[in-house]
């Protein structure tokens, strides 16, 4: 672990560039951070982030999975939604007020996705206002840079359709494969990884919900 924190600096890569998800994400970081006046060990320490991690995702080194995006987007006052451009998300909207108790998603529904690095999210329910879960079908690209084990309020779940994933808990590794789940209170320190050459698709339930 480095003993100095990294400079403000992009560095000898630059600011993250627009032109890629990880970009659009670390460039939007870097822009609302510097509007509220925050260092990055400012944030780093509202979001109970590290500050190397956070350096990596401005500039578009390191993906940012939505959980701790979460946590960065509550910091600086914004939603989760508005680290993405719009044309990654495709809501079908509807004038309509939502239940309160119940949603319902068909199968022809063009549902929000959301590209964040290695991962690709697509929601898989509709926005309830009493409702908690946060249901996720959640496309994994191999390769890309480890994230740093996190924890969080709420619960996670996870249950592998297709391919295998590192699901690391307590700095403890468990491979999972096709029918393999793993559940835990989130505020355990945990990440996932593919080391695999294929895609890795995983059903993953999150609380609290993040859009």
């Amino acid at each position: 672990m480095n003993s100095q924190p990294p400079s403000e600096q992009a560095g000898p890569g630059g600011p993250a560039e627009e032109s890629t998800p990880a970009g659009v994400v670390g460039a939007r970081i870097r822009r609302y951070r510097k509007e509220r006046g925050l260092t990055l060990r400012g944030l780093a320490s509202r979001a109970g982030l590290s500050i190397g991690f956070l350096s990596q995702v401005e500039r578009g080194i390191s993906s940012i999975g939505l959980t701790a995006l979460g946590s960065v987007a509550k910091a600086l006052d914004h939603s989760v939604a508005d680290f993405f451009d719009s044309g990654t998300s495709s809501p079908d909207s509807a004038a309509t007020p939502l239940p309160r108790h119940f949603t319902l998603t068909r199968a022809e529904t063009v549902t929000t996705q959301y590209v964040s690095g290695q991962q690709t999210y697509r929601m898989l329910s509709d926005r309830g206002p009493e409702l908690v879960l946060e249901p996720m079908l959640v496309h994994i690209a191999p390769g890309g840079r480890r994230e740093n084990a996190y924890g969080h309020s709420g619960e996670e779940f996870a249950y592998v359709i297709s391919g295998e994933l590192l699901y690391e808990v307590e700095g403890v590794e468990h491979r999972l494969c096709p029918g393999d789940s793993v559940h835990l209170r989130s505020s355990v320190p945990h990440q996932l990884y593919n080391d695999t050459d294929s895609v890795t698709t995983v059903v993953s339930v999150v609380t609290p919900r993040l859009f």
